[in-house]
């Protein structure tokens, strides 16, 4: 099958597509035939050698997708047939034409939905999901500062918020997509480039202060973070796009307003938490995709062949949502 390849850690330059072997699946593992999958922060970074891929885990790029069930491996229940659309959240090995998933880790695509659209959904709507309901527990009322709000991760989180009956507002880093933010229903957007964050969202909350940060940034917005959130909030570190560093009297900002930082990730937690997680989200989420109410917001698509392009969109901050890569299966591959 073809799949992505890296040459060696580094630029997206390393990448280049090329043949490699099919995965088999193991026991209760089922083989998924990918027809389109998408790139996330995690891929860039593991690119360059800085996310050590989990044990047992293939070292080929992508940690979502979505297509159609293709092969049962031993022990699997009757939840799965072959045929069956499905989008998979992963540890690694979605940029390929075939995957293997847990089939726990499998939701079905909703009804109205294509297999572009499916795929913009597992990693970035779980995480959110896990950020908010998990580790969070947002409550209804409660006020929550998204950075990175026109991110995949961002999207999803402000239609989660507004389902949860909380207020989301964001950071972002251009006018268009504060404006994308605000369209899906953020109450407020500022530019993190040019906005005194911190006045900002002091002003937009009276004063008080927001509940909840998630924080894919870090270092570079630690001050912002610790001033603008509220008494007893939540501070959700989940990435660290703007470095690990801080400095200065943080902690005892911290225990004056008895913050509580937390940090989490997902691709490395246990079969288990991941199973639970995808439980919780086909329950509650995932039906209000098939509504409507919720939908994945898609900056663009390419083709898999284009994974470099990708990579490079996503380093330099252009997208506005998923960067969606579409899976072609030249005649004589496709095997259903």
């Amino acid at each position: 099958m073809q799949a992505v390849q890296l040459k060696e850690a580094g630029g997206p330059e390393n990448l280049f597509v090329g043949e490699v072997t099919r995965p088999v699946p193991r026991e209760g593992e089922v083989l998924v035939q990918v027809k389109a999958t998408a790139i996330n922060r995690a891929d860039t970074l593991q690119r360059k050698g800085q996310y050590p891929v989990p044990p047992g885990v293939t070292d080929i790029l992508g940690l979502e997708a979505a297509g159609v069930v293709s092969q049962l491996g031993p022990g699997c229940s009757q939840r799965w047939a072959v045929g069956d659309r499905v989008m998979a959240l992963l540890a690694g090995g979605g940029n390929a034409e075939y995957a293997v998933s847990p089939e726990d880790l499998l939701m079905p695509v909703p009804s109205k939905m294509d297999f572009l659209q499916a795929a913009a959904i597992p990693e970035v709507w779980l995480t959110a999901f896990q950020l908010l309901h998990t580790i969070a527990k947002v409550q209804k009322g409660e006020t929550v500062l998204i950075h990175g709000g026109a991110s995949g991760v961002g999207t999803a989180a402000i239609q989660l918020c507004l389902q949860a009956g909380a207020r989301p507002i964001i950071t972002a880093g251009s006018a268009a997509k504060i404006e994308t933010a605000r369209h899906l229903g953020a109450a407020a957007g500022f530019n993190y480039k040019e906005d005194n964050v911190t006045a900002k969202v002091l002003d937009a909350t009276g004063g008080k202060g927001v509940n909840i940060v998630l924080d894919c940034v870090g270092g570079s917005m630690y001050e912002h973070n610790v001033n603008s959130i509220a008494i007893d909030g939540r501070w959700i570190v989940y990435g660290l796009m703007g470095g690990p560093n801080v400095n200065g009297d943080i902690l005892r900002k911290v225990l004056s307003k008895r913050i509580s930082i937390i940090g989490t990730t997902l691709r490395s937690r246990s079969l288990e938490y991941k199973k639970k997680l995808v439980s919780d989200f086909s329950s509650l989420a995932l039906p209000l995709f098939e509504s409507g109410a919720f939908k994945p917001i898609i900056h663009t698509v390419l083709p898999l062949s284009k994974i470099r392009e990708a990579h490079e969109m996503m380093e330099a901050n252009i997208n506005t949502g998923k960067i969606i890569l579409q899976v072609e299966h030249p005649s004589g591959r496709e095997e259903l």
